[in-house]
């Protein structure tokens, strides 16, 4: 966990602080103390708490042991912590008078112990100051009714990644002064309206990963002061229109890995959204339809979806996106004004959908682009333009397109070979075709390359040339006008696909052509 990871580093960083301390702070036996108010246990050995800590310890944290149970009064010696964290233990039991005197108690944390399976009601019946409580990565089926109920300066709390599967209506019926939520990764199916009663100030809640299908409109009622709302990994299907109406200040929704099949501004309600960062990833959508509402919109994360097309107007009012991501759908096309008037935007991901061609003037209000990606689609070329708006630093992926590097690819060549240090993985742009610059990288090939074959009406009557083979030497008889000019390019194909090139061009005699006659027919 991203925490023991950071305890262990705080080890390792305050070793050496610890000799120079040790000779003048008595540490409990198997512990490290860094300062004389901080403690740390984390010898995997250790089963039980050390005694006589200083009264000067305000911090003590006991990690990686072997400590099964936790007995009433088992810190009675020390009632002036302050903090008291338990992470990745072996606890299978926590009696319900084991904190009682810890009156002063402001961060506990109980987060790491795969057999501790129950709390009793009365666990936190005398951590009136508590402010922040972790009950993460244990094995809670249930949280019993009145749990929190004395938890009033409770900020923080989270119960992430246990198996609960239903909460008590009046759960955080206190907990008036709670920013953030965090009930992700559980077994929960249903969640009703009544269950976030008194959570006035409630800023952040988190119930990604569980098994809610569906929402009610009046789910949300009670905490209108919500910011961030995490409900990432359920099985919700749909949004009902207005859901979200109370959530005034909300500025992070976040609905990755649902089963949405459409999505609509309509959830919000008829008024502007205040609403920053919006991510739709890994759901279902087939539809897009307005977000015009989402005028403060920064962040937009659509992918991995079954978009196949998108409305011309569908960003029109959403002018201060910096940041979209439509990568991993079925776009094959896109309006050409469809990023219009997007000013501010650095980042446009458009990879891995199967777009065949896009507009010369899609990127023309891109000015501030820092990153473009476009790989993997079906593009053979791009139109001449399309990358001549941008004004700064940029980065751009090409790779995992068809390229096909005949005379249309001109614009294209020259934009790569000029800006080869601002495009990614440059060595996997490739050729697909003609065949003999199949698999070839486009940057490594010479503009002269990029030939174009003749259609029937536009060859070049060659009736006037003649072929003789002799052993190993072919003979090219052209008969010429001396008012015409005649060109002929013999090219020499190597076995690396290299081509040499041979040029025989014919001038006419002006001194015998008069303006009008002089016809010039080149071949090549």
């Amino acid at each position: 966990m991203d925490k023991e990871l950071g305890l262990i580093l705080l080890l390792v960083l305050l070793h050496c602080h610890k000799s120079n301390t040790d000779s003048q702070i008595t540490c409990p036996y198997r512990c490290h103390c860094f300062t004389p108010g901080q403690v740390l246990c984390a010898d995997g050995g250790l089963s039980y708490l050390p005694r006589n800590m200083s009264r000067k310890v305000k911090d003590f944290i006991i990690m990686s042991s072997d400590l099964q149970y936790l007995f009433a009064h088992t810190l009675e010696d020390s009632p002036q912590l302050i903090k008291l964290i338990f992470l990745n233990n072996a606890l299978q039991s926590v009696h319900s008078q084991a904190f009682v005197d810890l009156v002063e108690l402001q961060e506990l944390e109980i987060s790491g112990n795969p057999g501790l399976q129950h709390l009793f009601p009365e666990t936190f019946v005398k951590q009136e100051n508590l402010t922040k409580l972790m009950l993460n990565f244990n094995r809670f089926k249930t949280v019993p009714p009145g749990m929190f109920d004395q938890l009033k300066q409770l900020e923080t709390l989270q119960m992430k990644a246990n198996i609960i599967t239903h909460l008590p209506t009046s759960l955080f019926l206190n907990l008036h002064n709670l920013r953030v939520l965090d009930l992700s990764q559980n077994k929960l199916e249903e969640v009703k309206r009544e269950t976030f009663s008194g959570l006035a100030r409630l800023e952040t809640l988190k119930i990604n990963n569980n098994l809610i299908s569906n929402l009610t409109s009046d789910t949300f009622h009670n905490i209108s002061q919500l910011i961030e709302l995490h409900l990432e990994g359920n099985k919700i299907s749909e949004l009902a229109d207005s859901i979200f109406f109370m959530l005034t200040k909300l500025k992070v929704l976040n609905l990755r890995g649902n089963l949405l099949t459409a999505f609509s501004d309509k959830v919000f309600g008829f008024e502007a959204s205040n609403l920053i960062e919006l991510n739709l990833k890994g759901n279902r959508l087939r539809e897009l339809s307005s977000l015009s509402s989402l005028t403060c919109l920064s962040d937009l994360i659509l992918s991995f979806n079954h978009l196949t097309n998108l409305p011309g107007d569908i960003f029109r009012n959403v002018t201060a996106l910096e940041n979209l991501d439509l990568s991993e759908n079925q776009l094959t096309s896109l309006p050409e004004t469809i990023f219009s008037n997007l000013f501010g935007i650095k980042t446009i991901h458009l990879n891995k959908n199967n777009l065949i061609k896009v507009d010369a003037k899609l990127f023309e209000d891109q000015a501030l682009i820092q990153q473009l990606y476009l790989s993997d689609n079906q593009l053979e070329t791009l139109p001449v333009g399309l990358l001549d708006h941008f004004a700064i630093q940029h980065t751009v992926r090409l790779h995992g397109n068809p390229w096909k590097c005949d005379c249309h690819m001109w614009y294209l060549h020259d934009w790569v070979v000029s800006n080869s240090q601002d495009i990614e993985m440059l060595d996997r742009m490739l050729c697909e075709s003609p065949g003999f610059l199949r698999r070839r990288p486009v940057a490594s090939i010479d503009k002269d390359q990029l030939v174009c074959q003749l259609s029937k009406d536009e060859m070049v009557d060659l009736s006037i040339c003649s072929q003789v083979v002799f052993n190993d030497t072919v003979i090219i008889n052209c008969k010429v006008d001396k008012c015409s000019t005649l060109t002929v390019k013999v090219q020499f194909q190597e076995n690396d696909g290299s081509i040499k090139e041979q040029i025989f061009k014919s001038e006419p005699d002006h001194s015998h052509c008069s303006k009008e006659t002089v016809i010039e027919s080149p071949i090549q």
